[in-house]
């Protein structure tokens, strides 16, 4: 039987990306998304690339009931779940106090309690079956806070110490079912053209950029192994390591006006008068957007640390190879290996 597997946030972006990495492999998928024309498109792709079934439902991950009626219906439809992937995001780009009381409720509505909710409704099915895989996605910004998106970094924050409390919950009650995050980089998606932004110029991701394939590869890497985390990319190694070794240092670095503010900006003015945000309503109610943003000329589709970190045993393997090789060598061209 093919893999049954949940995405929220599917209508763009990573999602959108997850979604057409599992329909190349035939899985039955169950889409959760807000915006109908989005929902639609990902449907269509899905089905194009081989899915063996889509079932999607039109749902704000913010509503833990709407999405705990859509897992019960799929479970219905469906059989059960082998994976659910936590996704669905919004985010509002302004110093903390230019951000209202009602957005950062929202956002934590959104990006935390909507991984809540959809984490709940999963181990609502998965602990009776006794297995199953659900994955957190979350980002570099999960450890370390930068200028400008508190409400998004303090969410992301919020879903590592819950992963941390479940995932030893599931160790000592059903093993079997396997919770993961997957930490990102800055990747190319349409949220940059419809966040919530009072920045004077267009929101960019902080450089280097990656694509959502990458991402997608990711997690669903994750998905089938089930590690306790994953790490993508070598910014997200760095940050965590400049945040363990100096905070303090990391604070003042992006306080500077070239580096937190700046880099999080285009060169290009918003049009105040056509721009739209997805914070409340979806942006992608008429139009799909598909899963990648404005920044494909800049973005990469390769990561040297993302291969390193799922290939391990293969490395450990070639390190303990070319140790081994070293060490016969220096042994016998030393005099003590000519006795």
């Amino acid at each position: 039987m093919t893999q049954a597997v949940v995405v929220t946030g599917a209508s763009a972006g990573v999602g959108r990306a997850v979604v057409a990495g599992y329909a190349r492999r035939g899985a039955r998928l169950v889409l959760l998304a807000r915006g109908a024309a989005g929902l639609a498109g990902a449907e269509r792709e899905a089905r194009d690339l081989g899915a063996a079934e889509v079932l999607t439902y039109q749902v704000d991950v913010a509503d833990a009931g709407a999405v705990q009626r859509a897992a019960d219906d799929a479970v219905h439809r469906l059989g059960g779940l082998d994976v659910w992937i936590n996704n669905a995001m919004v985010s509002v780009f302004a110093p903390a106090w230019e951000i209202t009381a009602d957005e950062f409720r929202r956002v934590t509505e959104v990006n935390y309690l909507g991984t809540v909710h959809g984490t709940l409704a999963a181990l609502r099915h998965m602990r009776a079956r006794g297995r199953g895989t659900i994955v957190l996605v979350g980002s570099a910004l999960a450890y370390r806070g930068i200028p400008l998106q508190s409400a998004y970094c303090a969410s992301k924050h919020a879903i590592e110490g819950f992963r941390d409390s479940l995932r030893a919950e599931l160790l000592n009650d059903c093993p079997g079912v396997r919770l993961s995050m997957v930490q990102l980089p800055a990747i190319n998606t349409p949220q940059f053209s419809w966040v919530r932004t009072r920045l004077p110029r267009h929101p960019q991701p902080v450089p280097p950029i990656y694509a959502p394939e990458l991402a997608a590869r990711a997690i669903l890497w994750a998905a089938d192994r089930g590690p306790r985390e994953l790490n993508v990319g070598g910014p997200t190694l760095k940050t965590r390591l400049a945040d363990m070794l100096a905070p303090g240092l990391l604070d003042r670095y992006l306080a500077r006006p070239d580096v937190g503010f700046a880099g999080q900006q285009t060169d290009t003015p918003i049009d105040r008068s056509t721009w739209r945000d997805n914070l409340d309503a979806p942006v992608d109610a008429e139009r799909d957007h598909g899963a990648h943003g404005v920044f494909g000329d800049a973005s990469r589709d390769r990561s040297p640390a993302l291969w390193l970190a799922t290939h391990k045993p293969a490395v450990s393997a070639a390190v303990l190879l070319v140790g081994a090789v070293l060490g016969w060598s220096a042994w016998h061209g030393s005099p003590r290996g000519h006795r």
